[in-house]
């Protein structure tokens, strides 16, 4: 039996997640995300390297962009066959991808407005990515199934999902390949999430493997617990409040403004903060909290038996919902303190840019990053402390109090991923990482390397590896 692994995206950086296992004749794709980096946003748009016709099946380990963004464009481009993921993700995926087609669909209708009034082009064809029809046409090929359920494909490649503790729904993946004659193992870590943070179970520890292909986010440091990162939410909430400004928080839709509903409903509960207005600015993140609720089976001990008491870890006196665009820009009309909680995480579009806008330039408000922040996108500029940005085509000075609590992160650090591969009671044939920056990937490699003494490899774009 001949095992081919391709990597089509996810190396040398934290978005683009695309992997695909020839076995024989048989073909199945992990991933298929969009990249979120500017300078590679070019890739999207290229004919996809593999004959879409001849991928047998999709299969997602979650539901952010960077993993299932790619998907309604290669549908419209002639992949017709099924996409596994769970169910929760299914879910998911259609609210993220909708809005993600939205989005695609009005920035291109601005540019070409913009464009066509300056006498320029832009660098990508004036016209989305991808449309609302595309998603619509792709939620057919979706069959969900539940963790530890196999799926054979032709007979010799068998998947089954594994809990990730990512986020809701998402999983690792185990593929078994085999012929009459051997049987090869491969895991596929996806976003591995960290152990013992609220909400979710945590990830699955995974025993034997002959190759495993693990993320490295942060396989470069070591982030704050939890316990740490919510008394720091409370001291610069505090701090805030007593400057007079407003606390903005750059959010993703999925999973961390949940986890930051359920960090501030627990200090309102310890009294540890005032109690204020605090406004989640996002259609898409008050649609997937109510997957949240309809999922209970997924969360972990302590979050259950929070529900038990008839309570939402997500909800307290106020919060409040915001779904219409005229009821975001009120926000920025209210005098005194609020906390505002909007997307898109990295700042590449949304609702935030909006208050960003208001805020940037105010040196009594903060500025709260809670997720990672990608080379190349509006978040990671503002973390690494430019003076000036451009928002919306003006430049503002940033003057506001920037703040980055990784602690918040889904994404298990260098010492956690580290510890979930020595869970593995013999060695692999081989560890290859990817999702991550090259230096993150670079650092976890050569620690890994010395503290197993494995083969461990960090591939590049492109790279195609015959597994003996």
């Amino acid at each position: 039996m001949t095992i081919k692994l391709k990597f089509l995206g996810g190396t040398g950086s934290v978005t683009g997640s695309r992997y695909l296992i020839e076995a024989d004749n048989t073909r199945v794709l992990i991933d298929c995300g969009m990249y979120q980096e500017r300078q590679y946003r070019g890739r999207d748009w290229e004919p996809f390297p593999v004959n879409l016709k001849q991928i047998d099946a999709i299969f997602l380990s979650h539901a952010h962009l960077d993993h299932c963004g790619l998907l309604p464009k290669l549908v419209r481009d002639g992949y017709r066959n099924r996409v596994y993921c769970t169910p929760a993700t299914r879910d998911i995926a259609e609210i993220i991808l909708l809005d993600s087609a939205e989005l695609l669909m009005e920035d291109a209708e601005y540019k070409k407005r913009r464009h066509r009034k300056e006498g320029k082009r832009g660098p990508y064809p004036e016209r989305p990515l991808y449309t609302t029809d595309d998603v619509e046409a792709s939620m057919p090929l979706f069959t969900a199934r539940e963790y530890n359920q196999p799926i054979v494909i032709k007979k010799n490649i068998e998947v089954t999902f594994l809990e990730a503790g990512h986020t809701l729904g998402s999983a690792m993946l185990r593929l078994r390949m085999k012929d009459n004659k051997e049987e090869r193992t491969i895991i596929f870590s996806g976003d591995l999430g960290r152990q013992n943070k609220p909400i979710l179970m945590d990830p699955t520890n995974i025993k034997t493997a002959d190759y495993v292909v693990i993320e490295s986010t942060y396989g470069d440091r070591v982030i704050e617990s939890p316990t740490d990162m919510s008394e720091k939410l409370a001291e610069y909430i505090n701090r805030t409040i007593e400057a007079g400004g407003n606390i903005v928080i750059p959010s993703f839709a999925l999973e961390r403004a949940q986890e930051v509903l359920y960090y501030l409903n627990q200090l309102l509960i310890k009294n540890a903060i005032p109690h204020l207005m605090v406004f989640l600015d996002s259609p898409m993140a008050i649609k997937i909290t109510e997957v949240f609720l309809r999922y209970k089976e997924l969360m972990d001990e302590e979050t259950t038996a929070f529900m038990r008491k008839g309570r939402s870890p997500f909800d307290f006196t106020g919060l409040n919902l915001v779904r219409t665009t005229e009821q975001s820009k009120a926000i920025n009309r209210i005098k005194g303190t609020v906390i505002i909680i909007a997307g898109s995480g990295m700042c590449t579009g949304g609702r935030i840019k909006h208050h960003l806008v208001t805020n940037i330039s105010r040196p009594d408000s903060t500025i709260l990053f809670v997720g990672y922040q990608a080379m190349g996108t509006l978040g990671r500029e503002i973390v690494d402390g430019a003076q000036e940005v451009r928002i919306l085509g003006d430049y503002y000075p940033v003057r506001a109090q920037v703040v980055y609590l990784q602690g918040f992160s889904g994404h298990a650090d260098r010492e956690q991923l580290l510890a979930w591969l020595l869970g593995l009671k013999k060695p692999p044939k081989r560890v290859f990482v990817t999702h991550g920056e090259p230096s993150a990937s670079k650092a976890f490699t050569d620690m890994a390397k010395e503290k197993t003494g494995w083969n461990v490899t960090a591939p590049e774009y492109g790279d195609e590896i015959t597994l003996d």
